[in-house]
């Protein structure tokens, strides 16, 4: 919705929009239960002011006229008790009216972005701006009934700027004003509960807490009414350039809160200055949880960069390999040049250096609280697990370590957590084993009784459980651990290696010759459904169960593709039958080849079930497995009625 009315004393127009939809959502949740702490505001602004700073520095640049009449960025905070105001300035890039409108009604719109793509050629090359007035702003309805913005975009002729206001009522009005100070201006009208916040000395505290870090000042009048001096009331130096024996740990939580934007401590991380052939400086953080778009592989991702303590970019992708992308942090490089794009850091030789030698940091901190902070690591696996699995297939040079960082549910451990590493597992191999065993399941409880851990279970041997869609696709990349091949227990011969005794193969022989007959009728039966049927050496409790060759796309695999309308090859499983189980006793004692046929179908497609497939025709074989009931309890159709 948008209306126009003519606005006498400024002779321009003055419009009111109507916010996107998402905005108004947005808005009540941030005024309701977003932020457990209303102060976070004020951490918000001073950040989106300091982006805004950040980008003007990079596109003077290119254009140092940019910078000609005001050189010295800041940031300014005014509290007025009287009126019941913050104050928030900065003399950044500012925002024309239509980057108002667009970026202040719209969520997470990045107005760097819509720069970015309006320009072209190598100019779009140079130019990567970031910097968003995206959900951060929003947060100043948790304090404020009314916001005021006002701006002017740097190089913007005639003083002509933009007033924004809003009552986060569902709409904004926008209109055109005269401004001769460049940046942006935004100004809170407290609510009645938030008045506190327009207490000079409460602000100081709050910048001192949750921007000490920025790298621009921020300024505020000194103490006393009437003074018309301003003073810094924070370090002004950014955090990673500092020695790490002069920062605390709440100092490196507040930095970390205010790159990610999020309220929630981090987990752990690295502060490292390499020196000498390269030089930089990394702060990378892992995060506490995972965020809402970890899945959105194409989702903004990747490291602030800076170089040489000029920021560059927002989203530096290049620096972390994908599987990595929900580290957060900051790297500054002495070594690449300041007019540094994307395309350019993909031919960046540096670039690789840098990339290699900041993943082996990220990994080399798991490995550190995998080892020393156990509930920790556990946190990460739930939230991040998944991701860092990709690794395996995707980075042969660290393939070590990604193998030692994963965790599983096994049969070791009566519950479903993912606890143990492939090392562990090696400890507890029992003597001759020389296979790793692992089952993929839909759900750990049904990998924890699948039919074909049965026989694995009953001699003490421990059996890692998965079920995650990306589980099949990981086993397949992985042949050994320490020299102990994997074994996928669903899939060929079970293949015991030396534990299997001269006792074992004269029993599974002596069972094949006497179940010749029985395994050629279970095939003419089941037809061409199957490639075989054999005798099974992994069953002990279930009567029979499907076993896929060691090259064939499993049950899960098959399901996911499915899903997606993908065609899925088709492959035959064979059929094992544990011919010591009573069922299959009594089936080869049925003379009746109706009889037979049907109960031999009613095997097959049980072992279909367990297997996690589905069944062609469900409701028929409901029909014959209520008919085989039936006969096997002796009652004739109709007697209880």
């Amino acid at each position: 919705m948008t209306t126009i009315e003519q606005t006498p004393d400024q002779g321009t127009d003055k419009q009111t929009h109507g916010f996107q939809a998402e905005v108004r959502d947005l808005l009540q949740l941030m005024i309701h239960s977003l932020y457990s702490h209303k102060e976070i505001f004020l951490r918000e602004l001073i950040s989106n002011a300091s982006d805004a700073n950040d980008r003007l520095r990079f596109a003077a640049i290119a254009d140092p006229g940019l910078l000609s009449t005001d050189p010295d960025l800041q940031i300014t905070v005014e509290a007025d008790p009287k009126t019941g105001t913050v104050t928030i300035r900065d003399n950044g890039i500012g925002m024309t009216r239509d980057e108002a409108v667009a970026n202040l009604g719209t969520i997470a719109r990045s107005g760097t972005a819509q720069f970015f793509r309006s320009l072209s050629g190598d100019q779009q090359k140079a130019s990567q701006l970031i910097g968003q007035f995206g959900v951060g702003f929003y947060s100043a309805f948790i304090v404020s009934d009314r916001v005021e913005v006002e701006s002017r975009k740097a190089g913007t002729p005639d003083a002509e700027g933009v007033h924004w206001e809003s009552r986060a009522d569902g709409d904004f009005t926008v209109e055109t004003i005269t401004r001769a100070e460049r940046g942006t201006t935004v100004r809170l009208h407290l609510k009645e509960d938030a008045k506190e916040f327009a207490d000079g000395f409460r602000l100081r505290s709050l910048i001192r807490r949750y921007s000490d870090h920025i790298g621009f000042p921020v300024r505020m009048r000194k103490e006393g009414e009437a003074s018309l001096e301003y003073e810094t009331v924070n370090q002004a130096k950014a955090l990673w350039t500092l020695p790490r024996t002069e920062i605390k740990d709440e100092e490196y939580t507040q930095f970390y809160q205010h790159l990610a934007h999020d309220f929630t401590d981090p987990l752990t991380w690295s502060h490292n200055k390499v020196e000498g052939k390269r030089e930089y400086t990394s702060l990378l953080y892992i995060p506490g949880r995972a965020p809402f778009d970890l899945w959105q592989r194409d989702a903004a991702r990747g490291l602030k960069l800076y170089v040489r303590r000029v920021f560059i970019m927002d989203d530096a992708e290049q620096f972390l390999p994908l599987y990595l992308r929900f580290v957060k942090g900051v790297v500054d490089s002495s070594d690449l040049p300041l007019n540094v794009s994307r395309e350019l850091l993909q031919q960046e030789p540096e670039v690789e250096a840098i990339r290699n030698g900041l993943t082996k940091r990220v990994l080399d901190m798991l490995a550190r609280i995998a080892k020393d902070e156990s509930t920790k690591y556990a946190t990460f696996w739930k939230e991040f697990g998944a991701v860092l699995k990709e690794g395996v297939g995707q980075d042969y040079a660290n393939r070590a370590a990604l193998l030692s960082l994963l965790r599983f549910a096994s049969t070791h451990d009566a519950s479903n957590e993912p606890t143990v590493s492939f090392a562990q597992y090696v400890e507890r191999m029992k003597p001759g084993q020389d296979r790793i065993y692992f089952v993929i399941a839909e759900s750990l409880d049904a990998a924890r009784s699948s039919p074909y851990i049965e026989r694995l279970k009953e001699r003490g041997l421990e059996v890692l459980l998965l079920a995650e869609r990306i589980d099949e696709w990981v086993m397949g990349q992985i042949d050994e651990f320490e020299g102990k091949r994997l074994k996928d227990a669903a899939r060929g011969d079970l293949d015991l290696g030396g534990l299997e005794t001269e006792a074992d193969k004269k029993q599974h022989d002596d069972e094949l010759k006497e179940s010749k007959g029985l395994l050629k009728r279970v095939k003419d039966a089941v037809g061409d459904r199957i490639e075989e049927v054999r005798v099974s050496s992994r069953l002990k409790d279930s009567p029979a169960c499907l076993a896929l060759g060691e090259h064939d796309m499993g049950a899960n695999m098959r399901r996911i593709l499915s899903a997606t309308g993908q065609k899925v090859p088709e492959t035959k499983p064979a059929l094992e039958l544990n011919v010591g189980h009573p069922l299959v006793k009594y089936l080869e004692g049925v003379t009746d080849e109706g009889q037979f046929n049907e109960f031999a179908q009613v095997l097959y497609e049980q072992a279909a079930l367990a297997e996690g497939s589905q069944l062609a025709n469900p409701a028929q074989f409901v029909q014959r497995l209520n008919r085989l009931l039936v006969r096997l309890a002796g009652v004739q159709p109709g007697a209880a009625a």
